[in-house]
């Protein structure tokens, strides 16, 4: 059974990630959306509120592809989390070169804690490049549309998290 671990913030969860997820789900037997907590990044949303809108985004992907998608917070080295899930593989997003060379290290150190587990890059859809959680959030806290960056649920989300 081949299942991936696709990690990340997901603060929030963007049309960039569903797409990475997506064709992820297509890849593996089981997909497990890891969702790190990482208190330094300061979250616009709680773990529940993330974990909650990943959750209703996916049900119907897996509905779609078959795939059994769970949703599964980690603190821990990710490394150790994919090991937690049983996760063979891990999933990462790339967007630009930039990703590219953080994503280089990270492998290279993963593969030294545990050679067993691949790394699979997915490049983001043309149209879904520029997307960025941090962009998504910035532009919202200003007022801008980011219903072309986000599903509706998310948008509604944001914008009832920036009124209050």
């Amino acid at each position: 059974m081949r299942t991936g671990l696709y990690p990340g913030t997901f603060d929030p969860i963007t049309l960039g990630h569903v797409d990475i997820i997506r064709r992820a789900a297509a890849l593996v037997d089981k997909l497990v959306i890891g969702v790190a907590i990482n208190r330094d990044k300061g979250p616009l949303f709680t773990l529940e509120e993330r974990v909650a809108m990943i959750q209703a985004e996916c049900a119907e992907l897996s509905a779609q592809t078959g795939t059994e998608i769970v949703v599964h917070p980690f603190e821990n080295l990710l490394i150790d989390c994919a090991r937690d899930v049983g996760a063979n593989i891990i999933i990462r997003g790339l967007r630009a070169v930039a990703d590219f060379e953080y994503e280089f290290q990270m492998v290279g150190m993963n593969r030294a804690l545990d050679a067993e587990i691949e790394t699979v890059f997915l490049m983001a859809e043309a149209r879904h490049q520029a997307i960025a959680s941090k962009l998504v959030k910035e532009i919202a806290r200003l007022g801008g549309d980011v219903s072309g960056f986000v599903t509706p649920l998310v948008d509604e989300k944001l914008k009832e998290r920036l009124r209050g």
